[in-house]
């Protein structure tokens, strides 16, 4: 049986910042490479998500590093979209990476396309 709060026994403290959003990520050479392509395939097209990684130095074939490397790609480009900086495209429409399943492509706010 809980007591209602009372002077004596205020209860928890609410939330300060209840709708704080959370850090932006800074994976600055990911962050880096993601726009570099972005740019490179020009307006109204977009980035192919495994070109990212292996410009990153990443190869298909190690299959644990490479999976890594693409969630560290996958995260930033959470945070880019977030920030309004880029556009997540699966099969050429805009999607939340959040729920986005299978392949994606990235594209820079504005000149999105498929």
């Amino acid at each position: 049986m809980t007591c209602p709060p009372d002077e004596a026994n205020p209860g928890p403290e609410p939330d300060l910042e209840p709708d704080a959003a959370p850090a932006p990520s800074v994976d600055e050479p990911v962050r880096a490479a993601i726009l570099q392509h972005c740019t490179a395939a020009g307006p109204g097209k977009s980035a192919d998500v495994s070109a990212i990684a292996q410009a990153l130095g990443g190869k298909p074939a190690d299959v644990v590093p490479w999976r890594a490397l693409i969630r560290r790609i996958r995260a930033e480009a959470a945070a880019m979209q977030d920030q309004g900086l880029i556009v997540v495209l699966r099969k050429g429409r805009p999607v939340d990476i959040r729920a986005a399943k299978g392949v994606i492509r990235l594209a820079l706010a504005g000149a999105a396309a498929g």
